[in-house]
Parts: structure tokens; C-alpha cells; sequence
């Protein structure tokens, strides 16, 4: 079964069934994992290290957002001073890597050029098996670089070489995007409030 398998009556229905599918994909989220990934970038940025995102199409757009929600989002108010890098931002850079090599070294290169060992790379991928992600994954897990990948489907090469897997029952695109951009607000909202006073959380605006 896949979803969705029917046609639908009206809209209503349709969102009806929408809203379920992505509260049934946030729902199957490993809670071992998250706490793991949590624990993972907590580290990464209390030291100072590099993190690095990646994906494609919609999965770049939550990259992006990642890289703001991340890089400004967990500062405010702590003392937490995260490094992110997106590398699906440099247009200029992943055409001429695209152009002049290929498209699946687009992200891989600039791990080549930019990573530290003790680094971490984010893949957000709902199949999980985009190969320009596969490579990248495969380079930075032979480079002492930890990886944490966000899936959905069938978890594709990601989910298996991945150190952190946070995968997501679904099996359509728009459910399994949605809950990677939760995902993505959930750890960032998660580790500012570490760093917060009880007080302070709220104060705040989420």
C-alpha cells in the first residue's frame, strides 16, 4: 500500500488523510535515534566542530533551512556557537562541479576541500540512495567524519552506512519531507533549550 492509493471525494478528505500519514510518520520516529543525534550535534557544536548538510530538491530546500535554524536558531539566547555549513547553497560552486565532473561529486568535493576529521555531515534524503548523498556519506565515514542521515521509504545505502538514522515510515515524498523539516526544528528547538533557564524558555517565542 502506498499512499495515496485512491482518489479522493474532495479536498477534505484528502487533508484528513494527509494529516494523518505525516502524524503516522512522527510518530515512528526511534527515539533512540533522536536522542542520539541530539547527543551527536551537541557535542559537535560545544567543540567547535564543522556540520555539514546535504540533499536534493525539496530535501535542499530543508539543508537551507537547516543551515538557518541551526546556525542562528540554537544561538539565540545560549552560548552555543554552532558552525554549519549547506552545501547545496554555492549555486556557482555545484554547477561547475556538476559541469566539469559530475553531479554526483557535487557534495563529496567540497567535503574533499572544506571537512576535518570529527566534522559531521547531515544527508536528508528521503530514499536515501541519491547517489551524489551515497558518496558524500561513503567519503566522510572513511575520513573520520560521523554521519547522521534522515530517511524515509526504504532507507536506501544512507540508513545502513549512517552512524545516526532517523527514518521515517512513508512512502511519500511530501510526508517524508514534512517530517524531516520537523525534525530538523525539533533538534535545533531541543538544544537551545539545553542551554536556556526555565524562565527564559517561557519568555521565548519557539
Amino acid at each position: 500500500m502506498t499512499f495515496p492509493d485512491t482518489p479522493f471525494k474532495d479536498a477534505d478528505s484528502f487533508v484528513d488523510a494527509y494529516a494523518s500519514a505525516v502524524r503516522n510518520a512522527l510518530a515512528s520516529i526511534d527515539r533512540t535515534q533522536f536522542t542520539s543525534a541530539a547527543t551527536l550535534l551537541a557535542a559537535a557544536y560545544g567543540a567547535g566542530r564543522t556540520v555539514y548538510v546535504c540533499g536534493n530538491g525539496g530535501s535542499a530546500a530543508i539543508a537551507n533551512h537547516l543551515h538557518c535554524d541551526h546556525l542562528k536558531g540554537i544561538q539565540t539566547d545560549t552560548d552555543i556557537k554552532p558552525r554549519v555549513v549547506s552545501l547545496v547553497s554555492g549555486m556557482e560552486t555545484i554547477t561547475a562541479i556538476a559541469n566539469d565532473i559530475s553531479y554526483a561529486d557535487v557534495f563529496v568535493y567540497q567535503l574533499r576541500t572544506l571537512a576535518d576529521a570529527d566534522d559531521v555531515l547531515i544527508t536528508v534524503s528521503s530514499s536515501g540512495d541519491s547517489e551524489n548523498v551515497v558518496r558524500a556519506v561513503h567519503w566522510a565515514k572513511d575520513n573520520g567524519i560521523k554521519v547522521l542521515a534522515l530517511t524515509g521509504f526504504a532507507g536506501g545505502r544512507s540508513a545502513a552506512m549512517a552512524d545516526v538514522n532517523i527514518h521515517v515510515v512513508g512512502d511519500n515524498y511530501g510526508v517524508v519531507e514534512d517530517a524531516h523539516q520537523s525534525i530538523m526544528h525539533m533538534l535545533a528547538q531541543y538544544l537551545r533549550m539545553q542551554k536556556m533557564s526555565p524562565d527564559l524558555i517561557r519568555d521565548r517565542k519557539f
